[in-house]
């Protein structure tokens, strides 16, 4: 009997470590999956977000130009996921940064070694990339050729976000960026997404100049209405909805964190809605909608860049700051430097983006301004936003221009007055309803 327990007591040290070994390897997997699984679900949010950009940009413009602004939401996904998953994946996340070779996607190191994950990074960092190219639409609605448009989303998609990206964000892959080496932190995209698609779009607008009617001979700016704020609003929603994608996704770790930059993000949106709002209603004498809805949108983008570094406190207050810095900012384009920006894409993601990446310096739990961390993180900040304006817009205008020159950017006088529905596809968003004006 002593044998046969002693026979088994050894049988049981000798396969322990085996089990053991296979738990935990299984764990490693359920947890990897996991991640993959929670990835995915954020990506396919942030895919939806693209509905909430067509919409808030179709309501916020003329009924004459509907269908356009859903062609151009539509191409520039379309056109991004291809571009970006030959040439722009690479030069974002490969390990020299070059030109395809070892950094394109179907051939990179990790591709081979972690093929399960690998599909799903590409597919949310695409996603990504289709956000910063349709920020530019807006900003250029009612008077830019849809050819023009397809030119230069390619050249968003493929180089221009890409490489600022492979700076800040290399290291998520197999590069390495140098911005992110000097500590510059912009966790979801406040700069790196928004601002870089901000900042063309005020490239573009200023190229394009104003639509017909925008400004007066004596250089007073006229609104514009926009045709159906219910379709804004019903964007602005689905935007904030999906942005619980954009923001928690980032983690790309299916762990508890999610639920609290979740929380985080909301404050920060509840607070930009409810600053704009008040703000609006102080500066224009009416709590207008699309004030409020641009905080909304104003605080999101604000928030992007800290989520997982400040207090939700904090994010209270980053947001309320964007929301009142979106409506001055807003009205300072429009009016102080002409320039006309149909939807507010410049001050949403080109000013709040900047702001909220310059806000991390001051509301980071860790080190930031005003938690005792001194100037150093608010210095960081600083370099990022200002490399991404000058790479951004510098190389806006050029490309603008150059599609400018050559196979034209602006529609004629005709085909705006009459509405680039009929004159860039020939058809009418609301059949039987279109009223055309000289507007």
């Amino acid at each position: 009997m002593k044998k046969l327990i002693k026979l088994l007591f050894l049988n049981v040290l000798l396969i322990s470590p085996i089990f053991a070994k296979d738990v935990a390897d299984t764990l490693v997997e359920l947890q990897n999956n996991i991640n993959i699984v929670w990835t995915a679900t954020a990506a396919f949010l942030v895919f939806f977000m693209q509905a909430g950009f067509a919409l808030v940009e179709s309501g916020f413009t003329r009924a004459k130009n509907t269908v356009n602004i859903m062609m151009k939401n539509l191409m520039d996904f379309s056109i991004g996921t291809v571009f970006f998953y030959f040439i722009g994946f690479g030069l974002m996340f490969g390990a020299t940064n070059g030109f395809m070779g070892t950094t394109n996607f179907a051939i990179s190191g990790k591709t081979l070694n972690d093929a399960d994950w690998i599909w799903i990074f590409l597919f949310f960092q695409t996603v990504f990339a289709g956000t910063a190219a349709t920020i530019v639409s807006g900003a250029i609605a009612e008077r830019t050729k849809f050819s023009g448009y397809l030119i230069y989303s390619v050249f968003i998609c493929a180089f221009i976000y890409p490489i600022f990206g492979s700076w800040a964000w290399g290291g998520l892959l197999d590069g390495g960026g140098w911005l992110e080496k000097l500590g510059f932190l912009d966790f979801a995209g406040s700069t790196v997404v928004h601002s870089i698609g901000g900042w063309l779009a005020l490239a573009g607008a200023i190229i394009l100049g104003p639509r017909i009617g925008k400004f007066g001979r004596d250089g007073k700016d006229k609104a514009i209405p926009g045709h159906n704020i219910a379709l804004a609003a019903l964007g602005v929603f689905i935007l904030w909805f999906g942005w619980f994608g954009f923001n928690s996704g980032s983690t790309t770790l299916g762990n508890g964190n999610i639920g609290r930059i979740a929380v985080i993000t909301n404050m920060s949106a509840a607070g930009g809605a409810i600053a704009a709002m008040f703000t609006a209603w102080f500066v224009i004498g009416k709590p207008d909608g699309s004030m409020a809805l641009n905080g909304t949108l104003a605080g999101l983008v604000g928030i992007t860049a800290g989520c997982d570094v400040v207090s939700p406190a904090g994010a209270l207050m980053i947001g309320l700051m964007s929301g009142v810095l979106v409506v001055f900012s807003v009205l300072f384009i429009d009016k102080k430097l002409k320039i006309d920006d149909p939807v507010g894409a410049v001050s949403v993601h080109g000013v709040c983006g900047a702001f909220g990446t310059l806000a991390v310096g001051f509301f980071a739990l860790d080190n930031g301004l005003l938690y005792g961390g001194g100037g150093r993180q608010l210095l960081i900040q600083t370099i990022g936003v200002v490399v991404a304006f000058i790479w951004a817009f510098g190389l806006g205008l050029v490309l603008f221009y150059i599609v400018k020159i050559t196979i034209g950017l602006r529609v004629s006088k005709d085909e705006e007055l009459r509405g680039l529905d009929i004159g860039e596809h020939g058809m009418e968003a609301y059949d039987g309803f279109q009223i055309f004006t000289t507007q």
